[in-house]
This record gives structure tokens, sequence and C-alpha cells, in this order.
């Protein structure tokens, strides 16, 4: 092994939490390896958040533009250029090219491989490189796992054989399929019905349930189910498919639901993630392959000794969620950076404080805010809670300033015993922004009673909150 073989920290995983943490380490002084096996900035990046949403967004402004009189007459029945939308897409995801990513960490002093990492025991890391060339690297200080997560495939005679799109497949798709079948009910499915409806696709979505967004509020699904039954999306409940093919390469495809056979242009998985730590080496540290790294508060793997391996964002299981890996990329510096100068950490210090605070977007029409716990989840938490619950415009008339047929609903889960915020979900257009609010009155345990005292500015969407938090005298615990 030689001197460069060897450095302070190894970050396996170059996503957005991975990458970050690697370059908040280099700014703590440490010598920092980056491995990252395919590109730098991850599946959020290229694949998923960034791509999915500039999808999205012109798909949205184009909605609002026909629901504002003035504007609506000067659009009239105008229709996206797909052409275009696929060239923003094409400029926000760097044309699938990392160069300038990794050359920018470059500079900053970190050490990057494009390789594949795996765990070869205590503080040392394979490195395969895509020659196959292996080089054996050592941590000094500590070891970070951000592989992440990859669409799982379910298992359905010929499914696999058709080759079907995945989040990767459509976010970066080249064209719109005329036919389009979903097969999921969760968030990502949702969200990719939004996008393929909005851009002409003839989209069928088979949920398995009897529900979409089952972990949401039940009026947040139904909101959700009715906006994409108007836009012509064929939702089929408590249905799976028993059988795919695709007898000509990228020919149509026969999907078997029950007694029936639908033809679609593309089928689009949408069911689900698997973690990437199948090939990771985690035997070698006495942990379990192919499962999500269980942490601690100071993102640190349980169940090995030392405190030298860590893991964040997907690949703790957490929360699948891209903030959350930027989250954890903040702490796990900290604690690391703490911890290599020699500080002892107490039990409560530094540690990472993202379960039940989290706030996650469901990028829909209208669009879903959740942060924190619902009224189910908190009372299975053993908490006493009440709700305040509001419909819009009806209980704030001057959000139809914003745009016709404005719908929306939002719902606060408050602790009885603290008279705190749990969570909030709010269900309308435009609604993203409100998430910080929430996710601030949530993490700091703000009372109700403070809550009041925020004045929201008139007219905005942010006066949404004031029926939720006016004195309700007839609101009692249950």
């Amino acid at each position: 092994m030689t001197q460069d073989s060897e450095f302070d920290v190894v970050v396996i995983g170059g996503g957005p939490g991975g990458a970050s943490a690697a370059q908040y380490l280099i700014a703590e002084g440490l010598d920092v390896a980056l491995i990252e096996e395919r590109l730098i900035g991850g599946e959020c990046h290229y694949w998923a958040c960034n791509p999915t949403k500039s999808l999205l967004r012109p798909i949205e402004v184009l909605a609002l533009a026909k629901a504002v009189p003035g504007a609506r007459e000067a659009v009239g029945e105008g229709q996206l250029d797909v052409a275009a939308v696929f060239a923003k897409r094409d400029t926000i995801v760097d044309h699938l090219n990392d160069d300038g990513a990794t050359a920018g960490l470059q500079q900053s002093g970190l050490t990057v491989f494009h390789a594949r990492g795996r765990l070869a025991g205590q503080r040392e890391v394979t490195v395969t490189h895509p020659d196959g060339r292996e080089e054996t690297i050592r941590a000094r200080h500590a070891v970070v796992l951000a592989t992440g997560t990859r669409p799982a495939i379910p298992d359905v005679p010929g499914l696999a054989d058709a080759h079907p799109w995945t989040n990767r497949d459509l976010a970066t798709m080249t064209h719109v399929p005329p036919r389009s079948l979903i097969i999921g009910g969760g968030v990502v499915a949702v969200e990719f019905a939004t996008i393929l409806a909005g851009l002409g696709s003839k989209v069928t979505l088979l949920a398995r349930g009897d529900t979409l967004l089952r972990n949401s509020e039940t009026v947040a699904s139904e909101m959700v189910t009715e906006s994409l039954r108007r836009k012509g999306v064929d939702l089929r409940f408590h249905a799976h498919p028993s059988g795919v093919a695709r007898p000509v390469a990228g020919g149509a495809v026969s999907v078997t639901v029950g007694d029936e056979y639908i033809e679609v242009d593309e089928v689009v998985v949408a069911a689900g993630r698997t973690v990437n730590t199948d090939s990771l080496g985690l035997e070698t540290v006495g942990l379990h392959a192919g499962e999500f790294v269980a942490v601690d508060d100071h993102l640190q793997a349980l169940g090995v000794d030392g405190t030298w391996l860590y893991a964040m964002g997907d690949t703790t299981g957490r929360a699948l969620l891209s903030h959350l890996s930027q989250y954890h990329a903040v702490v796990v510096a900290d604690i690391i950076a703490a911890r290599a100068r020699g500080r002892q950490l107490a039990d409560d210090e530094l540690i990472a404080r993202d379960p039940h605070n989290l706030p996650q977007v469901v990028y829909t029409d209208p669009q879903v805010i959740e942060v924190g716990r619902t009224e189910s989840q908190a009372r299975a938490d053993g908490f006493t809670v009440t709700t305040s619950t509001a419909r819009y415009p009806e209980a704030v008339p001057d959000l139809a300033i914003f745009r016709d047929g404005f719908d929306a609903w939002a719902k606060l889960v408050i602790d009885a015993d603290t008279d705190t915020l749990l969570g909030a979900t709010f269900v309308g257009p435009e609604f993203a922004e409100l998430a910080q609010a929430a996710t601030l009155a949530v993490v700091a345990k703000v009372p109700i009673e403070t809550l009041r005292h925020v004045v929201a500015p008139h007219p905005s969407v942010n006066q949404v909150w004031n029926p939720l938090l006016a004195r309700q005298r007839g609101r009692t615990a249950e």
C-alpha cells in the first residue's frame, strides 16, 4: 500500500449526499476520497428529482396559464413544445455528463475514483476500476456508505424481458409513448402519471391496493385521485399484472391484468426501490449484504465495532429522499471532523434529528406537501392529538385571486399535551413552498399559541395557515 492509498475519509457513493459530505470534509481540512461508479451527482441529479421536475414544470405553468383569465386567452388551446421541454431537461442534467462536477471536486482537493467501491474489512475499501484493475485504499478515520437505491422490478412473468421503463428511462426519455402503463400507486407512480398525461400519453395506472398514496392523509389521496381521473388517467385499483409480453423488440407491450389484455407502447415500473448494498462488502464487517445499513443518530453503523463506519441517506432506509441525504451530509461531516480532532461526543451531540421531522412534496396537480406525522401515524405512536383542517378557497376567499378553480385543503396534527405541531399536510396548486414553514414549526416544536402570532402577508398562499391556527373553541382531544 502506497502513501497515496491512504485517506482520512473514504466516501463510497457520489450522489447528492455523498458528494456533499466529501466536500464538507475537505473544507474541514481532511484528506478525502470519493468513489462513484456512474456519474457524480447520482440518481437525483440525472435520473430522478431534477429531470422529472424539469419535465413537470412546463406542464404546471401551462395549466396555470389556462386557469388565469387574460393568460388563458393568450395561450388559447396551445400545447407544450415537447422538444423544448426535453432540451431544458437535458440542460438541467448536464447532458448526462459529469466532467464539470468531477473537475470542480478535484479542484477542491478531493480525490475522485470513477470506479466501484466495496468494503474489504475494517477501514479498508477495494476499488475496482472500469478496466478491471483493483487497488485497496485505507481510511484513517472513517468510511461513509452513500450508495443509494435502484428501481425494484416486480417479479412478474415476462416483465424484465419486456425491458420496462424505470425512473431512469422516463427521466431521460426522448419521445412520449402514445400509450403507457404504470405499475405502482405511490409517490413516484402518481408523479409519473402526471408527467406522462401532461405530455400527451394515454396513461393506465395499476395500483395494488384500494387507494393511491396510502401513507398520506385520506383527503390528499382522494384529491390526487380525482385530479388524475380528470386528466384522463385510467386508474385500476386492486390490480396487478400477471404477465407481460413484448413480442418484437421496441414494439407494443401486452399486459395481462385479470382476464384483460392491455396493449401499450411502454410499461413504466414505479414499485419501490432496492438498496445498493448487495455488492458493497458488508459481510466483511459483519453486516448483511443487500439490506439497509441500520445507524444510530450519529449515523454510525450499528453492529460494527469502533466509530469508523457511517451510512447516510437512502442507504440507511430512514427515508428515501434526496434532501435527507443532503441533510445527512452536513451531520456526518460534522461528526467525523469532530472525532478526527479527538473530540468525544455525548449521545445527544451533533445528532441527526430527521425522524418524524421530514418534509416531502408530491409533485402532482394538486401538489401534496407532507411534514412530520399524519394523524394516523401520530395516534399509532401514542400521542393524544387534536387536528385542525380547512378547505380553500372557502376558508380564505381571496386565494381565488391566484387562479380560477382554486381547490385546496390542509390539516394540522397537534400534540394535545404540549400544544405543538406533530405534522401538517397541505394539498393545493403551487403549494410546495409551504413546506419549510411547517418543517420549522415541527422541528423547533413551536407552540401553536406562538404560531398564531406569525402574520401571513396578504394576499399570499401563506394565508392558508390563518384558519388552521385560529382558535377553535370546540376542538377537543380525542
